[in-house]
């Protein structure tokens, strides 16, 4: 029974209670089980409380015993990005310059609406130095690593989140996404991960890296990554940017794609160098796409690399992050965050305002590619997770993690948003993602091309 339990959606999970297969506290139990078999050669955990967790199932279980569950979550195994804030324990961001002495007495908009639908806490997961990179490790907690093959990365920066729902450590996991941070573990770790429009999910407190950022779900399939958004949506007056009300995505899931126009870029215009095994399985995604009734042509949203103006806010942001540090502190922080932080430290305000320009133009010129397209299809990533604890592949002419992240941290700068599927493995087993990403505020229309991957078999559920 423990190794079905955590291999279950969160839906399976909930459909279960109702039936009385089996009750919050024994998914619990098994959940807290994996972690604790698995943790020692993963690193994905910053902290489990395992007495708070086994005590919300046994309530959780008493409620679905009585027939009166409260919540679309009430008993479901979930965790944390040790970024965002979750009462009654520290969040440590993976940094040594963050003291562990509270108060810690406030959740973070996406953490009080699971708290809200009875979600069960299993713990908070890893993250690189104030989610700064897109591999996970970190001066305080070490080196997160793939459960595929310990050996290597499990992309970044919610690392630990990825690792959690891959190995069956809770069905759903809150990540954030400035530049990739949910996608890029997701495609790594083979999970569903969707960032949303910006403002879909309200942040608090907000992100050193401003309006790049985004809070979003990573789960087992695309259907409990709709049911997880539908809960952690909606109004939060500490989030001035906030979209307001939001409809429900889970509705219109099974509508499928038929006559949807999608645009296939496998490479961004011949920008990108992808591997042969990620090429092939994209392509088999894209295909998979066209069977279910979708119109699909090769098509390039024809923007140069916008890496400069990313670099120019994601550092600048660094530097503000850690303005307040004095040097000794300093002297504790991952070195790559101190070489971001002293490049972001000598860009000008003029130099901050023409990066927000290129910004707007390259928002201007997808709003004005979707005209014509209801889905952009690319791969997630151009390569497979390579070894753990380097931000960089060996050999990689790149000194930064976004040499090789070109087809996610764009659509930050845009705010759409992109989900990853995972659609195949590669020689060595390791999972390959494919990214579908929608205009703003479409994302019901991400989540069905999504689900219809699913539908189609391209992807395994759960």
């Amino acid at each position: 029974m423990t190794t079905r339990l955590t291999d279950l959606t969160a839906r399976q999970l909930l459909a279960g209670y109702e039936r009385g297969d089996f009750s919050p506290v024994d998914a619990t139990r098994a959940a807290l089980e994996r972690i604790e078999a698995v943790e020692p050669h993963v690193n994905a955990f910053v902290r489990v409380d395992a007495e708070q967790a086994l005590a919300q199932a046994e309530a959780s279980a008493r409620r679905w015993h009585e027939g009166e569950p409260e919540g679309l979550l009430d008993g479901v195994p979930v965790t944390v990005k040790d970024l965002l804030l979750q009462r009654g324990g520290p969040t440590l961001r993976g940094s040594r310059t963050v003291r562990e002495d509270g108060p810690w007495e406030e959740d973070a908009p996406s953490v009080a609406r699971l708290r809200a639908h009875n979600a069960v806490f299993l713990g908070k997961t890893t993250t690189p130095e104030f989610g700064w990179k897109g591999v996970t490790d970190s001066p305080r907690h070490g080196v997160t690593r793939n459960p595929h093959d310990p050996s290597r990365t499990a992309g970044g920066s919610s690392g630990g989140s990825a690792v959690a729902v891959a190995m069956g450590a809770g069905a759903l996991s809150l990540g954030t996404d400035g530049g990739g941070s949910v996608r890029i573990p997701a495609s790594f770790c083979g999970i569903f991960g969707l960032k949303p429009t910006y403002g879909r999910v309200p942040m608090y407190p907000s992100s050193p890296f401003g309006t790049l950022a985004h809070v979003g779900p990573m789960t087992r399939d695309a259907a409990d990554a709709a049911l997880m958004l539908d809960v952690i949506s909606g109004d939060d007056w500490r989030d001035w940017s906030h979209l307001g009300p939001a409809s429900e995505v889970r509705a219109g899931l099974a509508e499928g794609v038929k006559g949807l126009r999608v645009a296939y870029s496998p490479s961004l215009g011949g920008q990108v160098a992808v591997q042969p095994a990620v090429a092939t399985a994209v392509r088999r995604a894209v295909g998979a796409l066209a069977e279910a009734g979708a119109y699909v042509e090769e098509a390039d949203p024809d923007f140069t690399e916008p890496v400069e103006a990313f670099h120019t806010l994601w550092f600048s942001g660094a530097a503000r992050l850690v303005q307040h540090l004095g040097r000794d502190q300093r002297e504790l922080l991952d070195p790559g965050l101190r070489e971001i932080v002293e490049a972001g430290a000598r860009y000008s305000a003029l130099d901050y305002l023409a990066a927000v320009d290129a910004r707007m133009a390259l928002g201007r010129r997808m709003g004005r590619f979707h005209t014509s397209y209801d889905l952009l299809v690319t791969p997630t990533l151009p390569i497979t997770a390579f070894e753990a604890g380097a931000e960089v592949p060996a050999g990689s002419p790149h000194h930064r993690w976004t040499g090789w992240t070109p087809f996610t941290y764009p659509f930050n700068l845009t705010q759409q948003p992109a989900a990853t599927v995972p659609c195949g493995v590669d020689a060595a087993g390791l999972p390959i993602g494919v990214q579908l990403v929608g205009p703003r505020h479409a994302d019901g229309v991400v989540l069905r091309g999504a689900e219809a991957l699913y539908a189609a078999g391209v992807a395994a559920r759960g």
